[in-house]
């Protein structure tokens, strides 16, 4: 099975067209994509064999930028819940929206290469700063946002309003929430981490805005989490990954040494994929603590930023984007990493434009200095249908483009 590895889509928005979304379709050679997120540590936000081509296997680029002059940061990507239909994303302009990557309609004209244009179902605007992360509840009604507003967000997907808000307030996180997840039966219970160090619970069901548990041992700031049943697993800049058993009220410790920026589970739950600011992926064993298999690459360097990494392709893959780090690109790409699994080798190495052709790149960076920079597409975040079982994934970055590969 081979691994995308040329844009077959992308998606315009307010930037350069009226319309909110656009596919550009060509053929393409596989059936999957991905993401982008924040930079890390610093005080403020940056502010995871394939089938025969078909015209049902695409590559799209989802434009999230509202604003006419500026493409703003992608910080979250989620899918709905299976089937995975809808895309939601979350990024730095302090918006939400939900996409649905399918076409609505044919493309115009005869040109094989004209666009048809895909389906911005709907805006969610409540988040006075940035929006870092998102997680869609199993009944696919609800969904939960947070991010530099120091409050969880709680929606109706349908009338696209906050139904409640836990925290910003003496009970709640003092700085930021990098990271938010449902748990609990029925999808109950809200847990999210942040700046403070601090993991909360809150009861959905409860008519009191206080949360129900706080786990305050990390030394330092909580960047993701994981949830399986009784389960949660925070990771955290200090280097550890802590599991709390809420039903057996324990907590397991595993050091990583490096800080901790990402997690993912396998579907039995028996390891765990930990990303960490060393240059290196790890897939540990959970019931000893072993790692059993370390993904890394001499190009691949990431010391100082904030890249989620996940499990796809049904478990076949481990996927992270590039920090690239120190590298003089000329149009803004970005990269894509994929490694087997199993054998740690690596499966692929993907290079994901700042956007569609005619859009690339063309403002300077300028630093303190007073000297160009050079800009590149770091992808951050990505998300994968169905928990790495489906057929689709997208990922997003800096850029303010999602690129999402897959059957439709």
């Amino acid at each position: 099975m081979g691994f995308p590895d040329k844009p077959s889509a992308h998606l315009l928005g307010a930037n350069g067209n009226a319309s909110p979304f656009f596919l550009y379709s060509t053929s393409l050679s596989l059936s999957l994509r991905l993401s982008v997120s924040p930079s890390y540590p610093h005080p403020h936000p940056h502010p995871h064999t394939l089938p025969h081509p078909r015209r049902s296997s695409f590559q799209l680029q989802l434009h999230l930028q509202a604003w006419r002059l500026a493409l703003s940061p992608v910080h979250a990507l989620a899918y709905s819940a299976s089937p995975g239909t809808y895309i939601l994303t979350g990024s730095a302009d302090r918006a939400i929206r939900l996409y649905n990557p399918f076409p609505s309609t044919s493309a115009p004209g005869d040109d094989r290469h004209s666009i048809p244009q895909g389906r911005l179902i709907q805006n969610y605007a409540a988040h006075g700063y940035e929006v870092l992360s998102l997680s869609v509840a199993a009944d696919n009604e609800r969904f939960v946002s947070a991010g530099g507003d120091r409050s969880v967000f709680l929606w109706d997907v349908s009338t696209a309003v906050t139904t409640k808000r836990f925290g910003g307030n003496a009970h709640g996180h003092t700085a930021r929430i990098n990271c938010v997840s449902f748990a609990g039966e029925g999808d109950s219970i809200i847990v999210s981490g942040g700046f403070d160090t601090s993991v909360r619970l809150w009861d959905t069901k409860s008519s009191s805005f206080k949360p129900i548990q706080v786990f305050d041992e990390a030394s330092d700031a909580i960047t993701c989490l994981a949830v399986r049943g009784p389960e949660v697993l925070a990771g955290s800049v200090d280097g550890r990954v802590r599991s709390y058993d809420i039903r057996m009220g324990q907590v397991t410790t595993d050091v990583i040494g490096a800080p901790v920026t990402s997690l993912s589970l396998t579907r039995d739950g028996r390891a765990m994929l930990v990303g960490s600011l060393d240059n290196k992926l790890r897939l540990m064993d959970r019931d000893n603590g072993s790692c059993l298999r370390a993904y890394t690459d001499p190009a691949w360097k990431n010391e100082d930023v904030k890249l989620q990494a996940l499990l796809g392709g049904k478990e076949k893959y481990v996927m992270v984007g590039d920090a690239m780090a120190g590298e003089a690109v000329s149009k803004g790409e970005g990269r894509i990493w994929a490694w087997d699994l199993l054998t740690g080798k690596l499966a692929a190495k993907v290079t994901v434009p700042w956007g569609p052709q005619g859009f690339e790149l063309k403002k300077k960076a300028v630093g303190r200095d007073g000297k160009e920079k050079a800009r590149s597409n770091v992808v951050s975040c990505m998300a994968w249908r169905e928990d790495g079982w489906g057929d689709q994934f997208c990922v997003g970055g800096t850029s303010g483009v999602v690129t999402v590969y897959g059957a439709l």
